[in-house]
């Protein structure tokens, strides 16, 4: 195992109701006056939205509102924030929604106090912020990207359509409110995308070059355990409270990195995906679905037996020690199928996605300096391009 450091200060509520603690977290937490940011339609709808804004007023916090995240979060919508924030002289950000909002909420509080422009953090060209980072709150209407538990937001720069991420432990939410109750009304598709993406967290992590990892490597497989006995419950029964807590809790602990320390991760597929989100608009989890059997297919033959390891010890697949290779893509298609009897797409044609944009995709994922993409078993352009041809079968 490898030396690490790991703090996790989130202060987590969660529970039926728990969304109307939001005002006094705010305060606990140093909020004078927040930025209400959320998405709008059914956190509105819902009333999910005026419990929050009557929490906040009970709590005698002013706040003001913006509205509008989208899946795939758009820099427009930050630079909105910012200068909302500016002028209104707000000291806390309150993201309420999935992922999209949360991450939005994160660039905001970001580049609130930054001179320059929030981009220079996910583009590369800045490093740790040495300015403040204004504090972040969140309620959470979607268990799916993590981000309430979290060091990382994704945006999509509308110049270019470029889809970046940016890493910090100062966008680790001051508190998350977690009600499972909220996600009841989340269509099939969306849940089914959320259960994607928080598998792909934990598998992310799970293939490494890193020996003598075993208690990590068995967190991951028994959070995609639960995940996988959880998933079909939800699809079946929406309103089934257990259910729906534990695919909640598990997309959290999938991403605030308990189950990633101390060792080697490679996120490959996540940097491959994030060009067909941005290209295609597709929901990051749908994107993933497809991206990430196609990138095991490729990386099998470079350490079959970790992709036999998970086949046995998730999908319960037969060890066949002479040829590890036939469990490995046993494991690969009882993933596929899995995704699949979701309603998840798992080919590109499923995904609408052109195999003529292939060139296109690969020049545009992000790469290392030295032109290497994940760490598992590094690739190259041509390698890029050899994992989403993989994808289209």
């Amino acid at each position: 195992m490898l030396n690490f450091s790991f703090c996790s200060p989130t202060d987590f509520r969660f529970g039926r109701d728990t969304e109307n603690q939001s005002g006094p977290c705010v305060g606990a937490h140093g909020g004078t006056r927040a930025l209400v940011h959320y998405g709008g339609g059914s956190v509105e709808r819902s009333g999910l939205l005026g419990r929050v804004l009557r929490s906040l007023e009970e709590a005698a916090i002013p706040y003001c509102t913006l509205g509008g995240a989208v899946p795939n979060p758009r820099s427009g919508l930050v630079y909105q924030g910012i200068e909302l924030c500016r002028r209104e002289g707000v000291d806390f950000v309150l993201c309420v929604g999935g992922g999209s909002a949360i991450d939005s909420g994160k660039a905001i509080a970001l580049g609130a106090h930054y001179d320059g422009d929030f981009w220079d953090f996910y583009s590369g060209k800045a490093g740790a912020p040495a300015h403040t980072v204004l504090p972040i709150g969140v309620v959470l209407t979607i268990p799916a990207a993590g981000s309430e538990g979290s060091t990382s937001s994704v945006i999509t720069h509308e110049e270019g359509m470029f889809k970046r991420g940016a890493g910090m432990e100062q966008f680790r939410p001051r508190f998350a409110i977690l009600n499972p109750e909220l996600t009841y009304t989340l269509p099939p598709f969306q849940t089914a995308c959320g259960v994607s993406d928080m598998m792909c967290h934990i598998l992310e992590r799970y293939f490494t070059n890193t020996p003598d990892v075993d208690l990590n490597d068995r967190l991951c497989e028994a959070l995609l355990q639960s995940i996988i006995y959880a998933a079909p419950i939800v699809m079946d029964e929406p309103n089934n409270y257990e259910a729906r807590a534990q695919l909640m809790w598990a997309g959290m602990l999938a991403h605030n990195n308990l189950v990633g320390v101390g060792r080697e991760q490679d996120w490959a597929s996540h940097n491959i995906e994030h060009e067909l989100s941005a290209l295609y608009d597709v929901a990051h989890g749908a994107g993933l679905s497809v991206v990430f059997p196609a990138w095991m297919r490729y990386q099998l033959d470079h350490d079959p037996m970790r992709f036999a390891q998970i086949a046995v010890r998730v999908w319960g697949c037969h060890m066949d020690y002479q040829h590890p290779e036939r469990t490995a893509n046993e494991g690969i298609e009882r993933l596929s199928a899995f995704w699949s009897s979701l309603g998840l797409p798992v080919t590109f044609a499923e995904l609408d996605a052109k195999p003529e944009d292939i060139p296109a995709l690969a020049a545009k994922t992000w790469r290392a300096p030295n032109g290497l993409l994940g760490s598992f078993r590094p690739l190259d352009l041509k390698a890029i391009e050899a994992v989403l041809r993989l994808a289209c079968r």
